[in-house]
């Protein structure tokens, strides 16, 4: 069965297509995605920077007039998935698809047959390796290895929780715990506070937002709900003693994820297997 989703909570997918291909577009998706359905490759970019875009799709046959643009689309926001759609077969179609190749795109999914239309869904839905989450989480399951089950969903909603979670408050709130009891907890185990590891967290994003050519930091910063440009750039003073110009031309995901891992993870781990900030474990007073 379908999931039934308002259009808005479902991840936004920014198109090239023809008018046929729109229509089918949208009823396979429906439910899954939301399509953005655009003229123009700078409408494209448009979506790129102004919101969080989970996929672009361009059609091979519309590809022809836009060959440059989209290599320049696909070079600045390496991040963010492509996938060109085959819908029918014309004289000038191998070229189309060569050029797309050429331009980066390194998926193509042919829609010419129903099978078709099922594995497009599935390329679009497939992980966006949004700033890195599946490499990240999965180092950090690895790191963290026989910690408590609540533990472990505090690191694991660092970087699966909405990104414009921009306090502890907020992130107490998703994980269902009081933010006085969370930071406490922290506290006692003398390790880092939530708000630390929250910080460096959202930094470990910015820096893979920045890999994205594309993106100024003004959009980094919109696009993790900093209040402006200003409050980002002191976030990285305060952390890193780097002005975000400094910070974006230093630091890369990987870089700034070694960070989390050696500051503020790593050292921590016997006190971590140990930590349950979520949940009351046995022989704890609930007036923690």
């Amino acid at each position: 069965m379908k999931p039934t989703t308002h259009a808005s909570n479902l991840p936004p997918i920014s198109t090239l297509l023809t008018p046929a291909e729109r229509v089918r577009v949208d009823a396979v998706g429906v439910g899954y995605y939301h399509a953005l359905h655009r003229e123009n490759v700078d409408e494209l970019i448009y979506d790129l920077k102004s919101r969080r875009i989970h996929a672009i799709l361009v059609s091979v046959s519309c590809a022809g007039a836009y060959t440059g643009h989209v290599a320049s689309l696909v070079r600045e926001f390496p991040r963010v998935p492509a996938v060109a759609l085959l819908s029918e077969l014309g004289q000038k179609t191998p070229h189309a698809v060569l050029a797309l190749g050429q331009s980066g795109i390194r998926r193509l999914v042919d829609v010419r047959s129903s099978a078709g239309w099922k594995e497009l869904r599935s390329a679009l839905m497939a992980d966006s390796g949004e700033n890195g989450q599946r490499e990240i989480v999965g180092q950090l399951a690895f790191d963290l290895a026989g910690v408590s089950e609540d533990c472990w969903c505090f690191f694991e909603a660092l970087y699966t929780c909405s990104p414009r979670i921009a306090s502890v408050r907020q992130l107490a709130k998703q994980l269902g715990v009081l933010p006085s009891t969370m930071m406490s907890r922290f506290f006692r185990a003398k390790v880092p506070t939530p708000k630390q590891y929250l910080a460096f967290a959202r930094l470990v994003r910015a820096a893979y937002l920045f890999e994205n050519t594309g993106f100024s930091i003004a959009n980094v910063s919109d696009h993790l709900d900093y209040s402006s440009p200003q409050s980002f750039g002191r976030h990285t003073r305060t952390l890193l003693n780097v002005t975000a110009s400094e910070f974006r031309s230093r630091y890369t995901g990987a870089l700034m994820f070694k960070i989390f891992r050696n500051d503020l993870v790593l050292p921590y781990l016997p006190t971590l297997r140990e930590l349950h900030p979520l949940s009351i474990p046995a022989g704890w007073s609930r007036s923690v």
